[in-house]
């Protein structure tokens, strides 16, 4: 299996029953392995969480990969499709290709268009202050020999998403992006969801292009699970809580 098909898993606690499936695809540079982080706090909370590699490396087999465990009856619903940077972008595009046998959209750090000059990576503290101002998260990437240094300087995507290309999703989406991303700035990031119909986007403070990975990484991970619990209320799968007035 190549590194663009590999998947990293993690799973609900022993004993807790699974509540969905989360699929994630990364960005440029990036492999499974870096949301390790996301996917112990999404997991502890009952969800399954399966990430596959860069996408640009091999679009076709990483849209095959990602295809075929959304489809997979073996995973619990709902199946929820994520992506980081250029994964976003995959992900959109595979989203408003084929939805079937799926039940949500998570974008977080969608590129929006060509990057800007000014935010070229010089070098790798450069490359460091584009992606995240946490530093346990900078840490594990200068410590990690399978990460691509200087990728977030290539191409956003063979394909920017844009209102045209994003009009086949069918399913609730979520938006997740710094509010001080220069790599994908949140103005032009705005416009875009601001055609999506019924799309959420939250903006988080503090925070740069790898929204999953930055400071406000709890934050992150807690407006998921918010919304992976509204597509289970929504689809009947969860409990509906009624709160009454005690005289």
């Amino acid at each position: 299996m190549s590194s663009a098909q590999s998947v990293h898993s993690w799973d609900e606690p022993a004993g807790i029953a699974p509540r969905g499936t989360l699929v994630l695809l990364p960005g440029r540079g990036e492999h499974g392995g870096v949301y390790e982080r996301f996917g112990r706090r999404i997991s502890a909370d009952g969800y399954r969480v399966r990430a596959l590699g860069d996408a640009s490396s091999d679009p076709e087999a990483v849209a095959e990969a990602a295809t075929k465990l959304l489809r997979d009856e073996a995973l619990p619903g709902p199946r929820v499709l994520v992506g980081s940077d250029t994964g976003a972008s995959h992900a959109a595009r595979l989203a408003a290709l084929d939805g079937s046998g799926l039940d949500g959209l998570i974008l977080a750090g969608l590129p929006t268009g060509a990057r800007p000059a000014e935010t070229a990576a010089r070098d790798w503290e450069a490359e460091l202050e584009l992606r995240t101002a946490c530093p346990t998260h900078r840490g594990r990437l200068t410590d990690d020999t399978a990460f691509r240094r200087g990728a977030l300087a290539g191409p956003s995507a063979p394909e920017s998403p844009t209102l045209e290309t994003l009009e086949g999703i069918s399913v609730p989406v979520l938006g997740l992006h710094g509010a001080e991303d220069t790599v994908s700035p949140l103005d032009e990031v705005r416009r875009v969801f601001r055609g999506l119909r019924g799309a959420e986007l939250v903006s988080l403070a503090g925070t740069r292009h790898d929204v999953l990975n930055d400071v406000t990484h709890r934050t992150a991970a807690a407006t998921v699970v918010l919304f992976l619990e509204r597509l289970r209320l929504d689809s009947g799968l969860a409990p509906i809580a009624v709160t009454e007035d005690l005289v």
